[in-house]
């Protein structure tokens, strides 16, 4: 009860932040204009640097196809990534080629990963294993953020710009190579439309 509610109130706060950015967009840079004033809260993030330490959320927006990073409630790093090959609309069973939605954390790394390393996640939740059950399916498992394999190598720095997993979240391994060290097991992960 306590997970789930905590969960609501992440889930909730996380809607707010994604609501704000429709709203606020993120200031020009200030030689771009004289009149157009940045907001407080863009003027706060960028007086200040984020605290040292390792990454302490991790939000992925599908639409926007970005992963990035938070430390402290302030953005450290954010990373263009490559989805499922069916990327619109949550997992709903196994094989169908999408990105989960919801929340999860990482529960495992994997450092000699086929797609170089990988951040496996607590993918299905309960109310994945739910949704599945009610439809008589297997919600499927197995979701990472990981890097590239060797056959996929040729994309390079433009792999985002095709879906090619099988709905994971994937990276070039030069990102994943940041990102390994920048995230611990426990991580929590929300994955958004």
């Amino acid at each position: 009860m306590i997970v789930r509610l905590a969960i609501s109130r992440f889930s909730l706060l996380a809607v707010l932040v994604a609501a704000s950015a429709l709203f606020f967009p993120p200031a020009a840079p200030a030689a771009a204009s004289a009149d157009s004033a940045p907001s407080p809260v863009a003027s706060l993030s960028q007086a200040s640097p984020p605290p040292a330490g390792p990454a302490d959320r991790i939000v992925i927006e599908k639409s926007r196809r970005t992963l990035t990073l938070f430390r402290q409630e302030q953005e450290i790093k954010s990373y263009r990534i490559a989805l499922g090959r069916d990327p619109v609309g949550p997992k709903v069973r196994q094989g169908d080629n999408r990105t989960p939605e919801g929340v999860y954390f990482i529960d495992y790394k994997v450092r000699n990963s086929v797609y170089h390393r990988a951040l496996h996640l607590s993918y299905p939740n309960p109310d994945d294993v739910e949704r599945a059950r009610s439809l008589g399916v297997s919600p499927g498992g197995s979701i990472m953020i990981h890097g590239m394999k060797e056959d996929k190598l040729w994309m390079g720095d433009v792999q985002y710009l095709f879906n090619w997993t099988n709905g994971c979240i994937a990276l070039t391994n030069r990102e994943m190579e940041e990102l390994w060290d920048l995230v611990s097991v426990w991580t929590p992960v929300e994955i958004r439309p």
